[in-house]
């Protein structure tokens, strides 16, 4: 027999609104949800989408401006670089690398980075010492020289990005995870479970990680906005994806010299990489407010309160 789970301020016959009525109560959360979906839907199928290869030359049609502007062809609706490559088919591929690089780095440096957070908050005493020291070291060195001094030893490609983002991104997944470890150690459900004779990983990872999902969706979406401009930053130095491939960041560092002839080369791919930014960033923020109770108390009192 299931019951319902009432809101304490609601009145009989409300309940709290699921996940997806609460999404679809935000507008501004639910306009970067389907910015990001259709998102994910180019870079899936760029190459049924894009109008042409992204890598095709035409010399003959350089700098060809929007189609809406003089000397425009409906052919290149965004224009051609300077090679005269179609900027629209360069923008589709090149979503593929921002969502790659993005998701690879997440998952790579959140994995590693909670496996640190539940070992020292757990564990303790010197392990939680030594794992400390290494965060806080590391957290004091730059990371950006850090990156730039492995790509450049290592050389460039989107494998040594994921790796070399990660490698500057666990520590902030290590952080959190502890802290709400700490949190949780002595609560009685813990401490229950390793009375029963239940090992330290299954303590680790059956009890306390489920209570992290909440902190760490939030903080990965987040990580997510700030691995997509990484990557850009990289590729625009010349440090990150290589040609023949295309992302946003090289685009822009390829249409940098012809900003005041052609607007077109550095706008587009610009401004790909701001909507993404800020449609991550509009989920983030719905995520904080949803994953807490209090939050979602005083918004659903809001919407039930009785219109005057």
């Amino acid at each position: 027999m299931t019951s319902v789970e009432t809101s304490p301020g609601a009145t009989a016959g409300q309940t709290t609104p699921g996940l997806w009525a609460d999404l679809r109560g935000d507008g501004t959360a639910m306009t970067g949800v389907v910015f990001l979906v259709l998102l994910l839907l180019v870079a899936i199928f760029a190459p049924l989408i894009a109008p042409h290869d992204p890598e095709a030359q035409n010399i003959i049609a350089r700098l060809k401006p929007p189609a809406w502007m003089d000397r425009g062809d409906w052919a290149h609706v965004l224009g051609t670089d300077h090679l005269g490559r179609d900027v629209l088919s360069r923008l589709i591929h090149g979503s593929r690398i921002s969502l790659i690089v993005g998701a690879a780095t997440v998952a790579l440096a959140g994995g590693f980075g909670v496996l640190m957070g539940l070992t020292a908050g757990y564990v303790g005493g010197r392990t939680d010492n030594w794992i400390s020291a290494v965060i806080d070291t590391q957290v004091a060195f730059p990371g950006l020289l850090l990156a730039l001094m492995i790509l450049a030893v290592v050389g460039p490609s989107t494998m040594t990005v994921i790796v070399v983002l990660a490698l500057n991104g666990w520590m902030v997944y290590a952080r959190v995870t502890r802290g709400v470890v700490l949190s949780l150690k002595h609560t009685a459900f813990v401490e229950a479970a390793g009375l029963l004779g239940c090992s330290t990983w299954r303590v680790m990872l059956r009890h306390l990680l489920p209570n992290l999902s909440a902190p760490l969706l939030t903080l990965a979406t987040l990580e997510f906005a700030r691995i997509v401009l990484a990557e850009a930053a990289l590729s625009f130095l010349g440090l990150g994806v290589q040609p023949p491939a295309t992302s946003w960041g090289l685009d822009v560092a390829q249409g940098k010299e012809y900003m005041f002839r052609a607007w077109w080369l550095v706008t587009f791919p610009g401004l790909a990489i701001a909507l993404t930014v800020l449609a991550i960033n509009l989920i983030a923020t719905w995520l904080r407010v949803t994953s807490d109770p209090l939050e979602r108390e005083k918004r659903f009192a809001r919407r039930a309160r009785p219109a005057r």
